[in-house]
């Protein structure tokens, strides 16, 4: 029985490190882009992006992944995501997607505000272009400063993912709860945790060296 639950296990940590993996490589540049537009001069461009920003972080992932999935067989009666485990896990990763870029967002512009103004004026005194300030004088000291809370949401997102299958992902904690129906047992579900603790013990450990390694602007 061990390894039968083991094996089911693995199988749904597969899908939990997929929907993680993914998240991540389409959050973290998505909300650059959702920093820029929060800090545009342009106000038809800055504050939908903070309204949109508010509503995302005011209000539970949970909700977020629900209005997507079930949202446009609502609203537009057409169900646009189908019925199998591929659709709903899109929907899965788009709702991910959403909610962490928009914190990612947040912290991308306080690690950039908190640069001391002056060195954009010298930048500029220097001739340097917006462009060329960021990428020579701001993007060093901005890494150094978003590493740790960057970190704290990517360990949290790897609790997150269990969300997922109040849409019916499958994911680890699905194929955990489905051995209470099936055998009558709970101890998987509990075993689960085992998989959640030795992978976010990786990220802390791996976060931990990168910070040790930007150890510089001190």
């Amino acid at each position: 029985m061990f390894w039968t639950v083991t094996s089911s296990l693995l199988e749904g940590f597969a899908g939990t490190l997929k929907l993680f993996f993914l998240t991540q490589i389409f959050a973290l540049p998505l909300g650059l882009i959702i920093c820029f537009g929060s800090m545009s001069r342009s106000a038809i461009i800055k504050y939908p992006i903070r309204l949109i920003i508010w509503i995302i972080r005011g209000t539970p992932l949970m909700l977020q992944l629900l209005v997507i999935y079930y949202g446009p067989g609502i609203f537009l009666g057409v169900n646009v995501w189908g019925t199998d485990n591929g659709g709903r896990f899109t929907a899965a990763l788009i709702a991910f997607v959403i909610n962490y870029a928009c914190y990612f967002s947040e912290i991308y512009r306080g690690g950039i505000q908190s640069i001391p103004v002056g060195q954009k004026e010298a930048g500029i005194v220097l001739g340097l272009t917006r462009r060329q300030i960021f990428f020579r004088i701001y993007l060093l000291q901005l890494v150094k400063r978003i590493v740790p809370p960057i970190s704290n949401e990517i360990i949290t997102l790897v609790k997150d993912t269990s969300l997922a299958r109040v849409i019916a992902v499958y994911e680890i904690i699905w194929n955990g709860q489905a051995f209470i129906k099936s055998s009558g047992i709970i101890w998987p579900l509990f075993y689960t945790g085992a998989f959640y603790l030795i992978f976010s013990g990786l990220l802390t450990v791996f976060f931990a060296s990168i910070e040790k390694k930007l150890s510089y602007f001190r």
